[in-house]
């Protein structure tokens, strides 16, 4: 009982402290209130006054700007009224030269007019004379018709035949002075550089070419190669792509393929599988990559081997590839590989000796067969497919130029293509170079001939220097000297147009006269 009221106590006090605590906090909130809001009055007088100086600033500023713009724009009216004050002084003065050059112009029409005039009664007076000079013409034309007993037209006809056949004559006469001049000019220096060329550079007449046989130790081994119902020699044949020819030659097998390539791959892996003794499949199919894969390599080292002997460096590797693979490509029993570097050499030697850039020259003289190559693989002629070929890797025009025109199927122009066509020419046609079939070498012989007698006034021609020279013997009484200069470049010309041949042909043409008596 005694705890009740304690709590009663207790719970008034609370409720007093909180109705205190609540009054006291309005009060404090009310306070606070007034003092922001005083704050905030202030704030905003404060602003009120920054904007009125603003204000004022802006206004003043913009007043200047004013002020400096009107002035601007009064200088350059200013200016700009000058300007034309001057423009106008100017077309005043160009108006006056205009007057006075009109009045020129006026005068001198006046002038014109009374010369045209003048020139007209001038020609009228010409024309009559013209008219009395041309009847006068015309009959003493007719007189010396009726005297000479040939008409305008047949006299006009005789005398141009005849001075067309004594101009004939006079430049016939001319191009032999001409030429002979220039050959006792440039005849000795052109030997000097192509003899001291070959003389520098002499290489060995016989060179190496591909083997088509293999030799085997006996009789024995053919059976061998040919394989259980002939599966080895048609593994082999599909491996490398040529034919095995076996017959009744003694120890020997004969390899027949287009491509001298896979050719020489074919004859080193049909060795090696004979020096072996294993002959199966696929022992051919592995001794066939293997051999094909140093094919490769030796290409590549033949390549870079004569690249490096001529002294030519940064060529493009697939054309390295290319010059490797002449190696193993003949042209008239020649090597064309070691006609390559021969031909690079004389290039270089020649270049030299007129003062040219060596290294093009070399350049030019080894690239200049590429074509070779693939010819057998793509159409055309080996001097436009080499062009191609060396445009595509990068190499210069000059060098393009002097690839494609060695054989006369572009124009050259410069003058290390005509050095390269020279060499070329030097490496073919010296002694024990080239050989040729005795059918096409006959052939040669005899179309010469025939081309030399197809020319009227020919006696007869004679093939000689193994068809490197043609001498022609002409009627005396049917050809003058004059001519046969004349005959000799039409002679060349037609040999040039229809045949085919290595080097070049000596045209000689002879005219001579004979008297015959018999003493008996």
């Amino acid at each position: 009982m005694g705890s009740i009221p304690f709590l009663i106590y207790a719970l008034v006090t609370i409720v007093l402290g909180l109705g205190v605590g609540y009054a006291v906090a309005r009060f404090l909130d009310k306070r606070r209130f007034e003092s922001a809001k005083s704050s905030a009055d202030q704030i905003v007088k404060n602003a009120q006054k920054e904007a009125e100086t603003i204000e004022k600033e802006a206004l003043l500023q913009t007043k200047d700007q004013l002020f400096q713009a009107r002035a601007e724009l009064e200088n350059e009216i200013r200016e700009r009224r000058s300007e034309l004050s001057a423009r106008e002084a100017r077309l005043l003065k160009k108006d006056e030269n205009l007057e006075r050059k009109s009045s020129q112009l006026e005068q001198k029409d006046a002038q014109l007019v009374k010369h045209e005039r003048e020139i007209e009664a001038g020609q009228k007076r010409t024309k009559d004379k013209e008219r009395e000079a041309d009847n006068l013409v015309k009959r003493q034309q007719e007189k010396l018709e009726a005297l000479a007993g040939l008409s305008t037209v047949e006299a006009r006809d005789m005398l141009l035949k005849k001075v067309e056949d004594e101009t004939r004559i006079e430049s016939a006469r001319i191009i032999r002075q001409i030429e002979e001049e220039t050959l006792a000019q440039s005849d000795k220096k052109a030997k000097e550089i192509v003899s001291t060329a070959i003389g520098r550079y002499a290489a060995d007449f016989i060179v190496e070419r591909t083997v088509s046989v293999v030799n085997l130790p006996n009789e024995e081994m053919k059976g061998r190669i040919i394989g259980r119902e002939g599966r080895n020699i048609r593994a082999i044949e599909a491996a490398t792509g040529v034919d095995l020819i076996i017959d009744d030659t003694p120890e020997a097998v004969i390899l027949s393929g287009y491509n001298s390539i896979r050719r020489e791959i074919a004859r080193i892996a049909l060795e090696r599988l004979v020096n072996d003794g294993r002959i199966h499949p696929a022992r051919i199919e592995e001794i066939v990559k293997k051999v094909t894969q140093e094919m490769e390599d030796t290409i590549v080292e033949a390549g870079e081997q004569a690249s490096f002997d001529v002294g030519v460096h940064g060529i493009n590797p697939e054309l390295i590839k290319l010059v490797g693979k002449l190696k193993y490509r003949t042209s008239f029993a020649q090597n064309v590989y070691q006609h390559s570097i021969e031909v690079a050499f004389l290039c270089g030697i020649m270049a030299a000796e007129l003062g040219l850039n060596q290294k093009k020259a070399k350049r030019a003289g080894l690239l200049h067969d590429i074509g070779k190559a693939i010819d057998h693989e793509v159409e055309g002629a080996h001097a436009i497919i080499g062009s191609d070929i060396a445009r595509r890797y990068g190499e210069s025009p000059l060098i393009v130029n002097a690839i494609a025109s060695h054989h006369g199927d572009e124009d050259p122009t410069s003058a290390i293509a005509v050095l390269v066509q020279a060499a070329d020419t030097l490496s073919a046609a010296r002694p024990g170079a080239r050989r040729e079939m005795l059918e096409n070498y006959v052939k040669r012989l005899e179309d010469l001939e025939r081309i030399a007698d197809s020319f009227k006034g020919v006696s007869k021609s004679f093939a000689i220097q193994a068809g490197r020279e043609i001498r022609i013997i002409v009627e005396n009484s049917n050809m003058r000297d004059e001519h046969l200069t004349l005959l000799a470049r039409d002679i060349r010309k037609k040999i040039e147009k229809d045949l085919s041949y290595p080097g070049q042909i000596k045209i000689v043409v002879i005219r001579e006269s004979r008297a015959v008596e018999y003493a008996r």
